[in-house]
């Protein structure tokens, strides 16, 4: 294990394992997509692992929604000792992306400017940006190719996005549970959520908590898309004669409290927003044609009964990925699926890289 260090400047690259995490400041102005500049920018990040000179080892995982750069938190049934991912054979990089609160650049940062946190006045961002980022962190690092790129849901948009921008980067590509352009569907429960956020009355104001009621109730708003009817059905049900105590009422309500108690709703909001715009066919012809780009070996994951990013989004990625390999996992969990069924997802990417 080489030497650990928390924070990296822009002067002298360094390839360190990071298990509790480092900062890459960067102090230059950031260009956003939507005509917006960060001042500077900070990027959280973790890593496991030895880097190997030849760089033919490196897994980079990219994060869902409201996750955070230390992959071993939530996907460790695949990553580490042991498992799929092994740090004693891979070099594992996450990046927490812009906007999220968990370490990097977003709207309880400081804006240099003003001396203020961001807070509303937080620019708009995308998932090209956030790729923008890793592509400054990969260089920093001194990552010139990357074995495997794997991410479901929001990770998967932003592994999509990167296959697209830097075709010549990546060997592997495994995106599950995702899509390559937001639906309307996707959007309108997005914006449901915010509505939620809008009626507390704190939101918009200049502290850390505001929106956070609002937010708890978004929060609940989503899980429902993230599970399923037979979700509920199985893991909520109640005794024959219940009256008034139900479990998914306290369910829901447990859920919201829990997020509210890790999660920020300034960043909640940006992260959707976010989520709204992903679109890889913009400024590039079309959907089809941006994803007829990428030339990384791809296999694509989708669950049976996501309601979220429904398997006719899955079969439409392959269908323009050229060789891109389609598997169908069935299912209780919906959405969450892709973090739920850890050992056919084992099995299904064994076998991917066998063929």
């Amino acid at each position: 294990m080489l030497e650990y260090t928390n924070i990296h400047t822009t002067q002298t690259p360094q390839i360190l394992s990071a298990p509790e995490g480092a900062i890459y400041h960067v102090p230059e102005p950031f260009q956003l997509e939507s005509g917006g500049i960060l001042p500077e920018i900070k990027i959280c990040y973790t890593t496991f692992g030895t880097f190997n000179p030849k760089s033919n080892n490196v897994v980079w995982v990219c994060h869902a929604l409201t996750g955070n750069s230390n992959v071993l938190d939530w996907w460790n049934q695949l990553f580490g000792e042991g498992k799929m991912y092994d740090p004693a054979k891979y070099f594992i990089v996450c990046a927490n992306i812009l906007g999220s609160c968990y370490g990097s650049t977003g709207p309880l940062e400081t804006n240099p400017a003003t001396g203020k946190p961001y807070f509303a006045d937080f620019p708009e961002i995308t998932i090209k940006d956030v790729v923008g980022t890793f592509e400054l962190l990969r260089k920093h690092l001194g990552i010139d190719r990357i074995h495997t790129c794997i991410g479901g849901s929001l990770g998967g948009q932003q592994c999509i996005e990167w296959a697209v921008s830097n075709p010549e980067l990546i060997e592997n590509l495994i995106l599950m549970a995702t899509n390559a352009r937001s639906s309307s569907w996707c959007i309108a429960l997005n914006e449901t959520q915010r509505m939620a956020i809008r009626t507390d009355k704190t939101w918009g104001q200049p502290f850390a908590e505001a929106g956070e009621e609002g937010m708890k109730v978004a929060r609940a708003i989503a899980l429902l898309s993230y599970r399923s009817y037979q979700t509920y059905q199985e893991t909520q049900k109640d005794d024959i004669n219940a009256l008034n105590k139900y479990k998914a009422v306290s369910y829901q309500v447990y859920q919201g409290e829990k997020f509210g108690k890790r999660f920020n709703a300034y960043s909640y909001w940006a992260l959707t927003v976010m989520l709204d715009s992903h679109n890889v066919g913009r400024n590039r012809g079309s959907v089809a044609q941006a994803l007829a780009q990428i030339k990384a070996k791809t296999l694509v994951i989708g669950i049976d009964s996501d309601v979220l990013f429904p398997i006719l989004e899955q079969k439409y990625i392959v269908e323009h990925i050229k060789g891109a390999h389609l598997e169908v996992i069935s299912s209780l969990y919906g959405h969450d699926g892709f973090l739920m069924e850890t050992e056919v997802i084992n099995s299904i990417i064994s076998r991917f890289y066998q063929f």
